[in-house]
């Protein structure tokens, strides 16, 4: 088994994958004004991730002679590991830690 090929090219997936649509989610949406009609971008970010996925299983699975299926399963099983760590990393670190209060002459009156 080539373990360090199945480690490479997973950890390059998630990389490409979900970095690239942590850097799209980041540019794109972070401004505070609603999007209407989100399209094509919005398909994007969900599908960048998979598409490396597969791309990376099917590499290894050109690159190696021998268990073909096993380690293709095993670079995407890693792959989809990596991919939402990074997602969840990415959350924690572009987190508030404090909670931001409205502006003064924003607020409506509710009463």
């Amino acid at each position: 088994m080539r373990l360090k090929l199945v480690i490479i090219s997973s950890l390059v997936a998630a990389i490409a994958g979900a970095g690239s649509a942590i850097v799209i989610i980041l540019a794109v949406f972070a401004s505070l004004k609603p999007m209407t009609s989100p399209g094509l971008l919005v398909a994007a970010t969900c599908l960048l991730p998979a598409i490396m996925i597969v791309l990376a299983a099917m590499f290894v699975y050109r690159h190696t002679a021998r268990r073909r299926k096993l380690q293709a399963a095993l670079t995407a099983i890693l792959a989809v590991l990596l991919s939402i760590t990074f997602f969840v990393a990415a959350s924690i670190i572009t987190s508030r830690t404090e909670p931001t209060d409205p502006q003064p002459g924003l607020q409506r009156n509710t009463t």
